[in-house]
């Protein structure tokens, strides 16, 4: 996703919000049923969360939560999470309970 895609989804996009992270939600309105290219996520961790070693921790377990229920978000949606500090300590199945969420009303 470029900076411009960020953008539309932060201003037009739905708000999901859970202990672990917020998250914006936007359908792409040029995008069919049929789109290969899914569901895209795109992550912005603030330097405030940490350094960079515990920035990219976050980056990869929130990743691999996307990569298992990708399937489960319609193909149509841009998706930008912004975790908290809280995901570093979570265990991986409160990370998929929070992502499941955000799919809920995604969809």
């Amino acid at each position: 996703m470029r900076s411009a895609d960020f953008r539309l989804v932060y201003d037009q996009g739905l708000r999901v919000s859970c202990p672990l992270f917020a998250a914006f939600c936007r359908a792409r309105p040029e995008s069919g049923p049929e789109d290969p290219a899914g569901a895209r996520l795109g992550l912005t961790v603030p330097r405030a969360v940490g350094k960079a070693v515990v920035r990219n921790r976050i980056k990869r377990r929130i990743r691999e939560a996307f990569r298992i229920h990708r399937h489960e978000f319609a193909p149509r949606w841009d998706i930008v999470i912004n975790p908290r500090r809280a995901v570093l300590d979570a265990p991986f199945g409160e990370i998929e309970r929070c992502l499941r969420k955000v799919i809920e009303k995604c969809q």
